[in-house]
Protein backbone atom coordinates (compact mmCIF):
# COMPACT_ATOMS: atom_id res chain seq x y z
CA UNK A 1 0.00 0.00 0.00
CA UNK A 2 3.06 2.23 0.90
CA UNK A 3 4.69 1.78 -2.06
CA UNK A 4 0.93 2.35 -4.45
CA UNK A 5 1.07 6.04 -2.28
CA UNK A 6 4.47 6.86 -2.96
CA UNK A 7 4.20 6.02 -6.87
CA UNK A 8 0.98 8.27 -7.45
CA UNK A 9 3.28 10.69 -5.07
CA UNK A 10 5.58 10.68 -7.68
CA UNK A 11 3.69 10.90 -10.65
CA UNK A 12 1.99 13.99 -9.15
CA UNK A 13 5.49 15.79 -7.97
CA UNK A 14 6.45 14.75 -11.86
CA UNK A 15 3.60 16.54 -13.67
CA UNK A 16 4.00 19.49 -11.43
CA UNK A 17 8.11 19.54 -12.04
CA UNK A 18 6.94 19.17 -15.72
CA UNK A 19 4.25 21.81 -16.00
CA UNK A 20 6.69 24.29 -14.03
CA UNK A 21 9.34 23.75 -16.29
CA UNK A 22 7.42 24.13 -19.13
CA UNK A 23 6.65 27.86 -18.00
CA UNK A 24 9.90 28.81 -16.97
CA UNK A 25 10.64 27.52 -21.28
CA UNK A 26 8.28 29.30 -22.18
CA UNK A 27 8.99 32.24 -20.33
CA UNK A 28 5.29 32.08 -18.48
CA UNK A 29 5.87 31.05 -15.11
CA UNK A 30 3.40 33.77 -13.95
CA UNK A 31 0.96 32.09 -15.52
CA UNK A 32 1.71 28.79 -14.05
CA UNK A 33 1.90 30.16 -10.24
CA UNK A 34 -1.71 32.29 -11.72
CA UNK A 35 -2.94 29.46 -12.20
CA UNK A 36 -2.20 27.10 -9.64
CA UNK A 37 -3.60 29.72 -7.34
CA UNK A 38 -7.17 29.83 -9.27
CA UNK A 39 -7.45 26.42 -9.35
CA UNK A 40 -6.85 25.88 -5.49
CA UNK A 41 -9.40 28.98 -4.98
CA UNK A 42 -12.11 27.44 -6.90
CA UNK A 43 -11.14 23.73 -5.59
CA UNK A 44 -12.07 25.74 -1.96
CA UNK A 45 -15.24 26.91 -3.47
CA UNK A 46 -16.41 23.34 -4.81
CA UNK A 47 -16.05 21.75 -1.42
CA UNK A 48 -18.16 24.44 0.21
CA UNK A 49 -20.57 23.85 -2.10
CA UNK A 50 -20.60 20.01 -1.40
CA UNK A 51 -20.89 20.63 2.03
CA UNK A 52 -24.41 20.85 2.37
CA UNK A 53 -25.89 18.26 0.14
CA UNK A 54 -23.53 15.89 1.66
CA UNK A 55 -24.58 16.62 5.21
CA UNK A 56 -28.07 15.90 4.26
CA UNK A 57 -27.76 12.59 2.58
CA UNK A 58 -25.45 11.66 5.40
CA UNK A 59 -27.68 12.74 8.15
CA UNK A 60 -30.52 11.03 6.12
CA UNK A 61 -28.05 7.36 5.66
CA UNK A 62 -27.21 7.35 9.38
CA UNK A 63 -31.11 8.41 10.65
CA UNK A 64 -31.48 5.24 8.09
CA UNK A 65 -28.77 2.86 9.91
CA UNK A 66 -30.11 3.77 13.64
CA UNK A 67 -33.58 3.33 12.97
CA UNK A 68 -33.22 -0.61 11.45
CA UNK A 69 -33.86 0.53 7.75
CA UNK A 70 -30.05 -0.70 7.02
CA UNK A 71 -31.02 -4.39 8.27
CA UNK A 72 -34.59 -4.23 6.56
CA UNK A 73 -32.56 -3.12 3.01
CA UNK A 74 -30.79 -6.01 3.63
CA UNK A 75 -33.32 -8.31 4.07
CA UNK A 76 -35.21 -7.06 1.09
CA UNK A 77 -32.27 -7.40 -1.10
CA UNK A 78 -31.40 -10.68 0.23
CA UNK A 79 -32.33 -12.44 -3.03
CA UNK A 80 -30.61 -10.17 -5.43
CA UNK A 81 -27.61 -10.25 -3.03
CA UNK A 82 -27.33 -13.94 -2.83
CA UNK A 83 -27.84 -14.59 -6.87
CA UNK A 84 -24.43 -12.00 -6.78
CA UNK A 85 -22.80 -13.42 -3.85
CA UNK A 86 -23.80 -17.05 -3.28
CA UNK A 87 -20.33 -17.87 -1.63
CA UNK A 88 -21.81 -15.35 1.51
CA UNK A 89 -23.71 -16.22 3.98
CA UNK A 90 -27.08 -14.77 4.47
CA UNK A 91 -26.37 -13.46 7.76
CA UNK A 92 -22.95 -12.65 7.69
CA UNK A 93 -22.21 -9.10 8.32
CA UNK A 94 -20.91 -8.41 4.50
CA UNK A 95 -24.09 -8.47 3.49
CA UNK A 96 -25.68 -5.45 5.07
CA UNK A 97 -22.07 -3.35 4.45
CA UNK A 98 -22.41 -4.07 0.79
CA UNK A 99 -26.47 -3.29 0.78
CA UNK A 100 -25.50 -0.01 2.37
CA UNK A 101 -22.57 0.49 -0.17
CA UNK A 102 -25.11 -0.25 -3.14
CA UNK A 103 -27.71 2.34 -1.74
CA UNK A 104 -25.86 5.38 -0.81
CA UNK A 105 -23.74 4.71 -4.30
CA UNK A 106 -27.70 4.56 -5.88
CA UNK A 107 -28.34 8.15 -4.21
CA UNK A 108 -24.60 8.87 -5.64
CA UNK A 109 -23.30 9.38 -2.85
CA UNK A 110 -19.23 7.86 -3.31
CA UNK A 111 -18.13 9.43 -0.34
CA UNK A 112 -20.82 8.07 1.82
CA UNK A 113 -20.58 4.53 0.78
CA UNK A 114 -16.35 4.17 0.97
CA UNK A 115 -16.54 3.33 4.81
CA UNK A 116 -19.38 0.48 3.99
CA UNK A 117 -17.37 -0.36 0.74
CA UNK A 118 -14.25 -0.68 3.11
CA UNK A 119 -16.14 -2.39 5.79
CA UNK A 120 -17.61 -4.68 3.17
CA UNK A 121 -14.09 -5.89 1.78
CA UNK A 122 -12.91 -6.56 5.53
CA UNK A 123 -16.05 -8.74 6.15
CA UNK A 124 -14.82 -10.58 2.93
CA UNK A 125 -11.22 -10.73 3.37
CA UNK A 126 -12.49 -12.11 6.58
CA UNK A 127 -14.12 -15.30 4.50
CA UNK A 128 -11.40 -15.72 2.02
CA UNK A 129 -8.94 -18.51 2.59
CA UNK A 130 -5.95 -17.91 0.38
CA UNK A 131 -5.66 -14.26 1.70
CA UNK A 132 -3.37 -13.34 -1.12
CA UNK A 133 -5.91 -13.33 -3.94
CA UNK A 134 -9.20 -11.78 -4.20
CA UNK A 135 -12.82 -14.02 -3.77
CA UNK A 136 -15.21 -14.23 -6.87
CA UNK A 137 -17.44 -12.28 -4.10
CA UNK A 138 -14.90 -9.38 -3.52
CA UNK A 139 -14.08 -9.25 -7.24
CA UNK A 140 -17.98 -8.90 -8.12
CA UNK A 141 -18.28 -6.26 -5.18
CA UNK A 142 -16.13 -3.75 -6.46
CA UNK A 143 -17.65 -4.52 -9.96
CA UNK A 144 -20.87 -3.36 -9.11
CA UNK A 145 -19.35 -0.41 -6.65
CA UNK A 146 -16.76 1.04 -9.38
CA UNK A 147 -19.84 0.96 -12.17
CA UNK A 148 -23.00 1.27 -9.77
CA UNK A 149 -26.23 2.32 -10.92
CA UNK A 150 -27.58 5.70 -10.15
CA UNK A 151 -30.79 6.77 -9.34
CA UNK A 152 -30.19 9.61 -7.94
CA UNK A 153 -26.44 11.62 -9.10
CA UNK A 154 -26.05 13.37 -5.92
CA UNK A 155 -22.34 14.25 -6.61
CA UNK A 156 -22.87 15.22 -10.13
CA UNK A 157 -25.89 17.62 -9.41
CA UNK A 158 -24.01 19.28 -6.11
CA UNK A 159 -20.63 19.82 -8.45
CA UNK A 160 -23.27 21.53 -11.59
CA UNK A 161 -24.96 23.29 -8.74
CA UNK A 162 -21.38 24.38 -7.52
CA UNK A 163 -20.79 25.16 -11.43
CA UNK A 164 -23.74 27.46 -11.93
CA UNK A 165 -25.81 24.90 -13.93
CA UNK A 166 -29.27 26.25 -14.83
CA UNK A 167 -30.43 23.15 -14.55
CA UNK A 168 -28.13 20.95 -12.84
CA UNK A 169 -30.63 17.52 -12.15
CA UNK A 170 -31.51 17.33 -16.23
CA UNK A 171 -28.48 14.73 -16.48
CA UNK A 172 -30.53 12.11 -13.88
CA UNK A 173 -32.24 10.22 -16.47
CA UNK A 174 -29.00 9.79 -19.00
CA UNK A 175 -27.18 9.15 -15.58
CA UNK A 176 -29.23 6.02 -14.83
CA UNK A 177 -29.67 4.61 -18.34
CA UNK A 178 -25.77 4.58 -18.32
CA UNK A 179 -25.60 3.27 -15.46
CA UNK A 180 -27.80 0.46 -15.61
CA UNK A 181 -25.99 -0.50 -18.91
CA UNK A 182 -22.36 -0.52 -17.40
CA UNK A 183 -23.84 -2.36 -14.25
CA UNK A 184 -25.61 -4.82 -15.97
CA UNK A 185 -22.45 -5.30 -18.70
CA UNK A 186 -19.95 -5.69 -15.51
CA UNK A 187 -22.09 -8.01 -13.56
CA UNK A 188 -22.60 -10.55 -16.74
CA UNK A 189 -18.49 -10.51 -17.59
CA UNK A 190 -18.00 -10.98 -14.11
CA UNK A 191 -20.27 -14.04 -13.72
CA UNK A 192 -19.37 -15.51 -17.23
CA UNK A 193 -15.01 -15.14 -16.23
CA UNK A 194 -16.22 -16.45 -12.56
CA UNK A 195 -16.83 -19.92 -14.45
CA UNK A 196 -13.31 -19.43 -16.60
CA UNK A 197 -11.23 -18.96 -14.39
Amino acid sequence: MGSDINGVGVIWLFMMLFGIFLGLLNGNVDKVVQAGMEGAAKAVELCFGFIGIYSMWLGLMKIAERSGLIKALSKKMGGVLAFLFPGVPKDHPAMGAMAMNMAANMLGLGNAATPFGVKAMEHLQDLNRDKRRATDAMCMFLVINASSVQLIPATVIAMRSSAGSANPSEIVGTTLIATICSTTVGIILAKVLQRWL
